[in-house]
């Protein structure tokens, strides 16, 4: 077999695609740091999310390609650099690579569980992560992600968010006391999302995730029209009056151009620790086929778990509890699922090299 060469790797190389951007890893410009030592090839692979969903397969498909070249060992190292997806930076934002709003259509879905673990999910992969608590009127957030304390000044003057789980957080309830009704009307409750975008000191972020109050009002209006939103994440439970009121919601984003990033059904089901009975509480895939009939991805299930709400109770979200139950899984599912949507979108505004 002819000497093993740095061309001969990049070309086999070429030959891998990458899952969900589409295109090959060389003209992805994805891999870095190649080194052939006779045999002997290591390199990095630099994904667009540390959270991505399908870094197994890649793997599998570059040893694949690799083995009939002569590689052997193969040393695979992996990196992770979130890109922007939209063309413009937010003025108001400036290191914040990616937007993402979570949304219902009506309250009691599980909206905030859901954002409280989408970010910790994605801290916990290993991205930088913000969590903007704009539900003005019904701040919760603080609670369930464990975030205690008030927020001082920055050397630049802005406001320092509360650190916790790894996640930069911002809530109205940082500032108001314990137990005061937040009795505002819709300019205020604007206002009050504006300045938490202007002055408080995010800094880099690869991802900013926005808790947004539910149904269709000022606070959804002002995030749309203050910053470019990477898209939304749509919030339902199985039964049908949840589905119809997240058909509202899915149609203002459409009308203010903001993408739908898929749609997460929670409360799918309750399984019983003791029988491991299913119980459909809520209705049995009302989420999945209300996606599949709007033209938009369905991210995944979430099942009724107990442990979710305790967590919820005491600020330990379930994608970091130490024996986390069921519904821990299907949430960091989606996370991933969500973290892929915004590379597959960043990716359509990146350049793709030539490889000759």
């Amino acid at each position: 077999m002819p000497k093993l060469t740095e061309a001969a790797v990049l070309k086999a190389l070429a030959t891998v695609q990458e899952p969900e951007l589409g295109g090959d890893l060389v003209s992805r410009n994805m891999v870095k740091d190649l080194v052939v030592d006779g045999t002997r090839v290591s390199f990095t692979i630099e994904l667009t999310t540390p959270a991505c969903p399908l870094k197994d397969e890649i793997e599998a498909r570059v040893r694949a390609a690799l083995k009939p070249v002569g590689a052997d060992p193969i040393e695979v190292s992996w990196g992770a650099t979130v890109r922007r997806s939209t063309p413009s930076t937010p003025q108001m934002l400036p290191g914040v690579k990616n937007i993402v709003a979570v949304a219902s259509g009506k309250g009691g879905v599980g909206k905030t569980t859901i954002s409280v673990n989408l970010a910790v999910a994605l801290a916990r992969a290993g991205a930088s992560v913000g969590l903007l608590d704009a539900d003005i009127t019904g701040p919760n957030i603080p609670m369930m992600i464990g975030a205690e304390g008030q927020p001082i000044a920055s050397p630049a003057g802005k406001i320092t968010p509360i650190e916790a789980n790894g996640v930069k957080v911002i809530s109205i309830q940082f500032f108001v006391p314990e137990g005061q009704p937040i009795v505002w009307r819709g300019p205020l409750v604007g206002g009050a999302i504006q300045q938490f975008l202007r002055d408080v000191e995010w800094g880099d972020l690869d991802y900013l995730v926005v808790d947004l109050p539910p149904g269709t009002s000022d606070a959804q209006l002002t995030l749309a029209q203050s910053v470019p939103l990477t898209g939304a994440v749509l919030v339902t439970t199985p039964q049908m009056v949840a589905l119809a009121d997240v058909a509202k919601a899915m149609a203002m984003f459409k009308r203010v151009s903001v993408p739908i990033l898929g749609l997460v059904e929670n409360m799918s089901g309750f399984v019983c620790a003791h029988c491991g009975e299913v119980t459909d509480i809520f209705g049995k895939g009302g989420g999945e086929r209300y996606a599949a009939e709007n033209g938009i991805d369905f991210l995944g299930a979430v099942p009724l778990d107990v442990t979710v709400r305790q967590g919820a109770d005491v600020g330990v979200p379930a994608v970091a509890q130490s024996q986390p139950g069921p519904a821990a899984a299907a949430l960091e599912h989606i996370a991933r699922a969500i973290a892929g949507k915004v590379s597959i979108q960043a990716a359509r505004e990146q350049p793709v090299l030539t490889v000759s």
